[in-house]
């Protein structure tokens, strides 16, 4: 069996977040019993929100080529999500060879350095792209080397507990001596829809001037959205998904977040341009920031920190939502305390047995 100081159902098992962002892929961990011990994120627009939400753990602020692996606490997990966008689609696509690319790099070398049970990685769907092909069977070829068995598939999460469309690659790996592959688990049977997530909102506040935040004169947090014109190009699409659907992909820019439900759905005149529905203008608003956090599967209790909604948008869009996070982690758990035939790694100059004291 795993090499354990308390039993399984006593512990907390440790990870360390890479590329945390404002926390939704370390919620759905912690949500699965997990521990966040120690976080990384660059991003100075986010270390507010990270952490009023998460005031136990310790935050790294550099950027992640500047930590060495000796810095970085032993845990039983790696989790985190590179930035995406280099292998974004609607992006300028150069992937690994973008600097923000190969931060993937240094993602692996840390898990090559530290050596944990586990690890789990998140990325757009546009690594799998003809032209990123080759280099996101290089990335995981390099996992592979370092002593993992190596699972990945592209999900929805509109088939795990979240009301959205967003598809992702997610890659897992176990260490050999976990003795197993992670299996991703089954889709839910049912998809909630718009109305079951944000149905119950009363209507926001419109953004101050230059999209400033209304800070605390908000009733509800971060219930305010993004003001100001709609472009050609977000004009091409329809934008506007009923209560009874999922939501599309919540972005990492407000000006591209989708219109409120209550509006009908946008006119087609010819390819690549669409109209609000003359007479109906005035539904025609984007979702606000707490109803995207909702479609995110954040809770009401997480509070984003921003002065601009651009930097609020920002955050909630980049995030992992967080019910399909934990639907994640809890397999990973559930892996972890059903393991056997596992013997403790050796200590090493950058590192220590995967299973650490807690």
């Amino acid at each position: 069996m795993l090499t354990k100081n308390k039993k399984d159902s006593e512990r907390k098992f440790k990870v360390v977040s890479l590329f945390a962002g404002c926390g939704g892929l370390d919620l759905g961990f912690e949500k699965a019993g997990f521990n966040v011990a120690w976080a990384n994120e660059f991003d100075s627009t986010i270390w507010d929100t990270f952490a009023y939400n998460f005031p136990g753990v310790i935050l790294d602020k550099r950027s992640i080529v500047d930590v060495p692996s000796i810095e970085i606490p032993i845990a039983d997990g790696i989790i985190g999500g590179p930035p995406c966008q280099s292998w974004s689609e609607a992006g300028a696509g150069r992937g690994l060879n973008d600097a923000r690319g190969k931060v993937f790099l240094e993602y692996i070398r840390i898990i090559k350095d530290k050596e944990p049970l586990f690890f789990l990685a998140e990325n757009v769907s546009g690594m799998l792209l003809p032209r990123h092909r080759e280099a996101f069977f290089n990335i995981l070829g390099k996992f592979k080397e370092l002593n993992y068995n190596i699972s990945w598939e592209l999900l929805n999460t509109k088939d795990y507990n979240v009301p959205q469309d967003r598809k992702r690659v997610i890659i897992v790996g176990y260490h050999k001596k976990m003795g197993k592959h992670f299996e991703f688990p089954k889709a839910c049977q049912y998809s909630p829809t718009l109305k079951d997530a944000i149905g119950n909102l009363e209507e926001p506040i419109a953004a101050k001037i230059y999209n400033k935040t209304n800070g605390n004169t908000q009733k509800i947090p971060n219930h305010e959205y993004m003001v100001g014109g709609f472009s050609t190009i977000y004009m091409s699409r329809n934008r506007v998904r009923s209560w009874h659907e999922q939501s599309f992909t919540i972005q990492a820019g407000g000006r591209h977040a989708p219109i409120h439900p209550q509006a009908p759905k946008m006119k087609f005149i010819e390819q690549n341009k669409r109209i609000f529905v003359p007479g109906k203008e005035h539904l025609y608003r984007r979702l606000s920031l707490r109803e995207c956090a909702r479609i995110q599967t954040f809770p009401d209790s997480f509070i984003f920190k921003y002065a601009s909604l651009v930097d609020g948008y920002k955050m909630v869009g980049n995030a992992v939502p967080v019910e399909f996070a934990r639907i994640l982690a809890e397999k990973i758990m559930l892996d972890i305390k059903a393991a056997k035939s596992v013997t403790p790694k050796s200590p090493s100059r950058v590192s220590a047995p995967a299973f650490a004291t807690t």
